[in-house]
């Protein structure tokens, strides 16, 4: 959506790798295309809950490195099959630290909207709306968007 004084708005999708976030993720680029706007495909990443099994201590820089480099990775590929090698629009890849629905909510910040699927790789397929989808309708910082095949 563009914004007042002429810029372009960015548009904020969550990336998961699921199907639902694939399909979110091609209506923003649609709708990025027909207002100038861009894409910024977000990804979360956390350690994993056995880090530190002994007791919680920190993680080692490279860790941390490490996990942000696989989450992007993840991310780049579902772009890449969502939208081909060489997206309509411009799309910005970002891997944030923390769990999906605050990293969507902080991403939400000066955000024209935010696109998430109705549900995504965790949780009940029996509901309508993911935990993270109903999340972010309370909390975003802007409109958001579920999309529903």
């Amino acid at each position: 959506m563009a914004e007042q004084g002429g810029g372009t708005g960015r548009i904020v999708v969550g990336v998961d790798g699921s199907e639902p976030s694939k399909q979110a993720l091609r209506w923003a680029a649609r709708q990025a295309a027909l207002t100038g706007g861009v894409v910024e495909a977000v990804i979360a990443w956390e350690y994993p809950t056995f880090h530190g099994a002994r007791g919680w201590f920190p993680p080692a820089s490279t860790d941390e490195t490490e996990l942000a480099g696989k989450a992007r990775r993840e991310a780049a590929r579902a772009v890449a099959e969502a939208l081909g090698p060489q997206p309509p629009v411009e799309v910005r890849i970002e891997a944030r630290y923390g769990s999906p629905a605050g990293a969507l909510i902080d991403a939400s910040r000066d955000a024209s909207l935010l696109v998430v699927g109705s549900r995504g790789l965790g949780g009940f397929s029996g509901m309508l709306l993911g935990s993270v989808a109903q999340h972010c309708t309370r909390h975003a910082s802007c409109p958001v968007l579920v999309y529903r095949d």
